[in-house]
């Protein structure tokens, strides 16, 4: 038996072996939680098959932060957005390379999924203060108290049970079990013993996340990422891309992906980029900065890379050391050793193994008022003490995959729909055109709450709510 197949069959799994349920999803990230949660707000009975012990998916390894414009929270603060302008936002950062149909449809469902998620689920948000992530005209990225992704998905987790979706754990989806027509039927899924499971379905949505844990499509598909760290979760094995090519589906920007510049080596723990955005710079080991690092994370990730040894150092002082002191991430890797200090550039220099002139020279170009030579400004000088984290660049998560309409219905090569297969999250194309420059901040979540909000809502238009 093949890994990954489809079981072309015109009669479902055999049923006195398979249990009947209205929509199958594959997944339980948080494109699946999400879906799931819509899907039981409207009555329908949903499955969600995770491969791990417990849902986490690379949502759990993310900071959680999601780009929502016009919620409920951001009016309480007087933030004036709406969905049009983070629209513009993201084509922009995708030099208008983005998917348009799926830009429209996302921007406005994320909105309504934060606020139904606040609303009616009892999930608090906070909108992050003091600082925009690249891209972002206006604060809109909404998190969790926690902020991390692990207590995102720990939310999304409870409150789709308490909505009545069923999650069953350590279920790996092999099968998918399709008639002539295209038509999914059901699903056949491994336990831990190796055992196979079935389960039939009149919808089955894949939100399963993408292939940048999958070696051989990382080097076919994104070259410039065949050597970087993967940081994703291991679940990124292609699966959606693989059943998708046996079903002649179409695919879409598959050169789009989230790369990180701010992988801390060797803890392998993230550094928020937050930092970096107010005034920290990235310096190589030959003691030279070498891009503007307010352009964006996830380039910085190439940039990092093409740079001696592929590693950098993220400079901070004072300032900056005491508002990364505010994310649980970089808490963490101080706590592992990641964080070193240096009293002057002298000794920064040594720490970094570089020659002093040259570090006094770079250092000299970070001033107030001044435009470097990559085109940034910055608002002031750093100042010694010095702080520097040890970084490399890494791959998160995949920004390609099925292609899919504006209901997040999986399209054939002809462009016409699969009677009942939808995508969403890492699954499916995203909003990031095709190479890694369109990453806007905080896509990957964008793709997945509104992309599961979109599926679901296609979903409980199409199925009547369960007896």
């Amino acid at each position: 038996m093949n890994p990954i197949r489809i079981v072309r069959s015109e009669q479902p799994p055999p049923q006195e072996q398979a249990l009947h349920v209205q929509v199958a999803i594959v997944g339980a990230g948080a494109c699946g939680l999400s879906a799931a949660i819509r899907l039981r707000d409207a009555g329908v009975a949903c499955v969600l098959l995770e491969r791990d012990a417990s849902p986490s998916g690379s949502t759990a390894l993310s900071s959680g932060f999601i780009p929502a414009a016009g919620t409920r929270l951001q009016k309480s603060l007087g933030i004036e957005d709406d969905s049009s302008l983070f629209a513009q936002d993201v084509q922009a950062k995708a030099h208008g390379d983005a998917a348009p149909h799926l830009v429209s449809a996302y921007t406005e469902a994320v909105t309504q999924a934060i606020d139904a998620l606040e609303a009616r689920h009892g999930i608090t948000f906070e909108v992050l203060d003091g600082f925009l992530y690249p891209g972002h005209r206006v604060r809109r990225m909404h998190a969790v108290p926690e902020r991390t992704g692990a207590a995102l998905m720990a939310a999304l987790e409870r409150a789709a049970q308490a909505a009545g979706a069923d999650i069953v754990t350590e279920a790996l989806v092999r099968e998918l079990w399709v008639n002539a027509a295209d038509q999914v039927l059901g699903l056949g899924f491994e336990r831990p013993d190796g055992s196979l499971e079935y389960l039939t379905c009149d919808a089955l949505l894949l939100a399963c996340n993408g292939f940048g844990g999958n070696p051989e499509m990382v080097n076919d598909l994104l070259p410039a990422m065949r050597h970087a760290t993967f940081a994703g979760h291991t679940g990124n094995d292609g699966s959606a891309i693989v059943w998708g090519r046996q079903l002649q589906a179409g695919l879409a920007d598959l050169g789009g992906y989230q790369g990180h510049g701010s992988w801390a080596i060797p803890q392998g723990a993230l550094m928020s980029w937050a930092m970096m955005m107010e005034g920290g710079v990235q310096i190589n080991a030959e003691g030279e900065r070498f891009h503007d690092e307010t352009q964006g994370y996830s380039e910085a990730a190439v940039h990092v890379l093409a740079q001696p040894g592929g590693v950098a150092w993220n400079i901070l002082d004072t300032p900056l050391l005491a508002m990364a002191r505010t994310f649980p991430d970089f808490v963490e890797a101080e706590k592992a050793g990641a964080l070193k200090q240096a009293p002057d550039a002298a000794a920064l220099a040594q720490l970094i193994g570089c020659k002093p002139d040259t570090l006094n020279q770079t250092l000299a170009g970070v001033q107030a008022g001044q435009t470097d030579a990559f085109g940034r400004c910055f608002k002031r000088a750093l100042s010694a003490p010095y702080f520097a984290v040890k970084v490399t660049g890494a791959l998160f998560h995949t920004q390609g995959g099925l292609a899919i309409d504006a209901h997040c219905r999986v399209l054939k090569e002809d462009g016409t729909p699969l009677p009942n297969l939808l995508a969403a999250g890492g699954a499916a194309r995203g909003v990031s055109g095709n190479a890694v420059w369109g990453y806007l901040s905080g896509n990957g979540l964008l793709s997945a709450l509104g992309g599961g909000w979109v599926a679901a809502g296609t979903l409980a238009a199409q199925l009547q709510p369960a007896a």
